[in-house]
């Protein structure tokens, strides 16, 4: 008898023996570390570090981008990956920067400031589940909504900001006093989740080839960038990410003035009950 192989009662047919299903490693490391920087991020805003919390949501957002790509260079793809990616990005880009914002100034605003920390997660919770459902009919390209680790750029990103100008916990800055800062995280926080669920399109770069060969003069500017990021990282982060965030409703208010269609959703027709949220 052959390893591998049993022999089925009464028979001596051999039967194959069903291997058990393993998990792939490499992208799901990628992933368990996005989701480590999660976590990093709310112990950090628990302890006070907002600077050292924001930075965490950063480094979870470039490890979450890594994954995926892992995956597929590597052809481990998997539905176990999926999910776990899926839950891991509503711990770091959903559940880390509502208490971020909650802990840093939300909660001087009372009840609307819980609401407002509510109402950003749970609108990460209702784009990744859209995001899991339509993935089969959505124009590659855009994205439907403001993803989440962007709407988790904008929130970490204003924080860390304000904190790398000295402004501290309960204190006023030279244009505003806290009270202000304090309904301006409210106003952005309410912002990156509502967009999260609305249809608006938003450039995904996903029919960006890193295989395709560019011209010397692309290199040259990609280095340019990455020195100008690093002359000031939070000011350049939070406004390429905030200049991100509003691109959608440009894209959409264009699209719409040429009368071309502003819907990402290509077909539906697997789930005819929610075609009106496609529109």
């Amino acid at each position: 008898m052959h390893d591998g192989e049993e022999t089925a009662p009464g028979s001596l047919e051999t039967v194959p023996r069903k291997r058990r299903k393993g998990i792939y490693i490499l992208p799901n490391l990628f992933t368990l570390a996005a989701l480590f920087g999660g976590f990093y991020a709310i112990v950090m805003a628990v302890d006070g570090r907002f600077s050292q919390a924001a930075i965490g949501v950063f480094c979870a957002m470039v490890l979450d981008s890594l994954d995926g790509r892992v995956a597929r260079m590597t052809n481990t793809q998997s539905a176990f990956g999926e999910q776990m990616d899926s839950l891991s990005d509503m711990v770091s880009f959903g559940a880390a920067p509502a208490l971020i914002a909650y802990v840093w100034a939300l909660k001087d605003l009372g009840r609307w400031g819980w609401i407002g920390a509510f109402v950003y997660c749970a609108c990460a919770a209702l784009r990744l589940a859209r995001f899991n459902v339509n993935t089969s009919v959505v124009d590659k390209r855009y994205f439907q909504g403001l993803p989440s680790p962007a709407a988790a750029a904008l929130v970490a990103g204003f924080i860390w900001l304000m904190t790398e100008l000295g402004v501290q916990r309960g204190a006023s800055s030279a244009l505003l006093g806290w009270s202000q800062i304090a309904w301006v995280m409210f106003a952005l926080t309410l912002y990156a989740g509502l967009t999260m669920v609305t249809n608006v399109p938003f450039y995904s770069f996903k029919d960006v080839q890193m295989k395709r060969s560019v011209p010397f003069v692309v290199i040259v500017l990609i280095a340019l960038g990455i020195a100008i990021i690093n002359i000031d990282p939070p000011t350049m982060m939070f406004g390429l990410f905030a200049a991100y965030g509003f691109s959608g409703y440009v894209l959409y208010g264009w699209r719409k003035a040429k009368g071309q269609q502003t819907s990402v959703i290509s077909t539906s027709t697997d789930e005819p009950d929610e075609r009106g949220l496609h529109k």
